[in-house]
């Protein structure tokens, strides 16, 4: 929670970019390599709020909901072309951003939400809580939690 403060702040003011950070105030702590993987997340998220947005501000949001994390970074700018969403949703590539944020959260058996629109882009990277029983074997194979809605792409 202290490491995205710092970092969401910084972005604003080395950006230029107005951010809204929405963290709550008693967060479950995850495992080491998935608290690491969502803070790289948001990094590369609002790096493509910056290099390909033109939006003057940005929402992220951390929320813990049923036995999962789930990060948003909301922008307001153009929009994801088409095209590119297209090909995001059919292949999973679009450049190294976003293959990198999808390869992290397939590690974690976590998801990834896309929407766009020329209002904006929305980005929500989920990630279960691991059981006790998945602490345990952490098997390279593990069956993915994945969401059912329209906008989901599974991992797998």
């Amino acid at each position: 929670v202290s490491a995205a403060r710092w970092y969401v702040q910084g972005f604003g003011r080395r950006s230029g970019i107005s951010t809204n950070l929405e963290l709550p105030e008693h967060l479950t702590r995850l495992p080491r390599g998935a608290e690491t993987a969502l803070f790289r997340i948001l990094q590369e998220a609002l790096t493509n709020v910056h290099r390909h947005s033109g939006s003057r501000a940005v929402d992220v949001r951390v929320v813990e909901s049923d036995a999962k994390v789930i990060l948003t970074v909301k922008d307001y700018g153009m929009g994801v072309p088409r095209e590119v969403l297209d090909r995001f949703w059919k292949t999973g590539n679009t450049g190294v951003g976003l293959a990198g944020i999808r390869e992290r959260l397939k590690e974690l058996r976590g998801f990834l939400e896309l929407e766009s629109n020329l209002d904006g882009t929305l980005l929500r990277a989920t990630i279960p809580f691991p059981s006790a029983e998945t602490k345990e074997r952490e098997a390279p194979n593990a069956v993915l939690v994945h969401d059912e809605s329209p906008h989901a792409l599974p991992l797998d």
